[in-house]
C-alpha cells in the first residue's frame, strides 16, 4: 500500500472516529500535518481498577499501515503487566503481522490489516481490564499481580489519581 493509500485510510478512520464517537477514548492528531501521529485519552473502563482515570497515549502508524501495525505508547504513567516502564504497550495485535519466532501466538493473534484504530483501542481497553500476566512487558508489575495484589491496587491507584491532576 503506497504512503498516500495509508493516509487516506487513516483520515477516513480519524474522520469516522469524530462523527461515531466510540465510548471510553477519544482520538485525534497531535499535530494536524502528520496523519501518522495520533494522540488517544483512554478513559479507565468502569468496574476496573483504573477506573476514573484519564489515561494518555500516543499511535505511531507505520507509512506502510495497514500492513504493518502503529506502535502504541502511554505518556501518562500507567501500571499493568503488558504495558513497560516506558509506556511501550505490549498486545498481541500490535506484533508484526505472521508466526511468532518464540511460539507465544498465533499468527491470528497478531497484526492483521482488517484491525482499525478503533478495534486496536478496544483490545487496549479490554487489556487494561483483563492483563496477561503470562507474557508481561512489566514483570514487576506482572508479580505484584499475581503475588502482592494489595499492592499492585495501590499503584494503579496511585496512576489513576496522577492522570487525574494531569489532566
Amino acid at each position: 500500500m503506497s504512503e498516500l493509500q495509508s493516509a487516506l485510510l487513516l483520515k477516513k478512520q480519524l474522520n469516522e472516529l469524530h462523527k461515531n464517537p466510540v465510548e471510553g477514548f477519544s482520538a485525534g492528531l497531535i499535530d494536524d500535518n502528520d496523519i501518522y501521529k495520533w494522540e488517544v485519552l483512554i478513559i479507565g473502563p468502569p468496574d476496573t481498577l483504573y477506573e476514573g482515570g484519564f489515561f494518555k497515549a500516543h499511535l505511531n502508524f507505520p507509512k506502510e499501515y495497514p500492513l504493518r501495525p502503529p506502535k502504541m505508547k502511554f505518556v501518562t504513567e500507567i501500571w499493568h503487566p503488558n504495558i513497560d516502564k516506558s509506556g511501550d504497550v505490549c498486545i498481541s495485535i500490535l506484533h508484526e503481522p505472521g508466526d511468532d519466532k518464540w511460539g507465544y501466538e498465533k499468527a491470528s493473534e497478531r497484526w492483521l490489516p482488517v484491525h482499525t484504530v478503533e478495534t486496536i483501542l478496544i483490545s487496549v481497553i479490554s487489556m487494561l481490564a483483563d492483563p496477561n500476566d503470562e507474557s508481561p512487558a512489566n514483570v514487576d508489575a506482572a508479580k505484584d499481580w499475581r503475588d502482592n495484589y494489595p499492592e499492585f491496587k495501590r499503584k494503579v491507584a496511585r496512576c489513576v489519581r496522577k492522570s487525574q491532576e494531569d489532566i
